[in-house]
């Protein structure tokens, strides 16, 4: 469990041999405010790795610079050995963001179809995927169902297939689960094993920590920074916790706890120069 009380400045390791993603002393900064603060951490092959925090703790900028969406302030993030931004991992990344890209009035299929399109998906390859991309999320019935009369879980599962349809290598999800009911939330989350099974490997970032669990491993984040990182076992019991919230709150008071000890050492220093 050594990278549980590892802080972001202090992972500064090679990226694992099978890293997809590795980020080491990553700022994102607007103005004055840090949306990420020094955060380092590896994503391996073929895992389902969770960003875990509350709105506003980074989990959405550190997505966005990971898509090449803006360089970073300092540091550094590599995605499929890439340096971002770099356009040439397009082809092999897929990406659901929390606002919809689809077109309401055209069908499920004629909506997979544009967006195969955009990866240069043709003719007899195109329709095979976007028939298994439509089986996998159980449209397969409503492919010719114009998307704006569907209710908002079936038009995630859309979305869930638009980033599928050119069979990405990676996947990054940011709140997919946002606004559905229960039942479709661990459909997804079986979903998203099946993926795993298939050798995608899943970056999801959620605030619902219920969800945490079906993660192999999580990055708890809070105000930007990393405050934690391991297997959600490894987590709950190095916490002494039973569930994520009551976790995630002993994490955050530990990290609190470490700024509180590093402001006063510096006022002490400050006082005595």
């Amino acid at each position: 469990m050594a990278e549980l009380s590892a802080s972001s400045s202090a992972s500064a390791a090679p990226p694992a041999d099978d890293a997809l993603v590795s980020v080491r002393h990553l700022v994102k900064a607007f103005g004055k405010t840090r949306a990420l603060d020094d955060v380092s951490l590896d994503v391996n092959a073929g895992e389902t790795f969770g960003l875990i925090g509350p709105n506003g703790s980074g989990k959405t900028t550190l997505i966005r610079v990971l898509l090449g969406i803006g360089a970073p302030t300092s540091g550094e993030a590599r995605v499929l050995g890439y340096r971002m931004p770099d356009r040439r991992v397009a082809s092999q990344i897929g990406y659901m963001s929390q606002a919809s890209v689809l077109y309401s009035d055209l069908s499920v299929r004629e909506n997979l179809a544009f967006f195969g399109a955009l990866y240069g998906l043709r003719g007899a390859g195109l329709a095979a995927r976007i028939t298994a991309t439509l089986e996998l999320v159980d449209l397969a019935d409503r492919r010719d169902t114009a998307v704006g009369v569907l209710s908002g879980g079936m038009r995630q599962r859309v979305s869930l297939a638009a980033a599928l349809i050119h069979q990405p290598r990676l996947l990054f999800l940011d709140e997919p689960t946002v606004g559905i009911d229960p039942e479709l939330r661990l459909q997804f989350w079986d979903y998203f094993e099946r993926l795993n099974q298939q050798g995608v490997t899943i970056l999801v970032s959620t605030h619902a920590l219920d969800e945490a669990k079906r993660c192999h491993r999580l990055a708890l984040l809070r105000f930007g920074k990393l405050i934690a990182l391991d297997t959600p076992a490894a987590l709950l019991l190095a916490s002494g916790q039973e569930d994520f919230d009551q976790a995630f709150l002993y994490y955050a008071r530990r990290d609190e706890s470490a700024d509180s000890a590093a402001a006063t050492v510096a006022h002490t220093s400050a006082a005595h120069e």
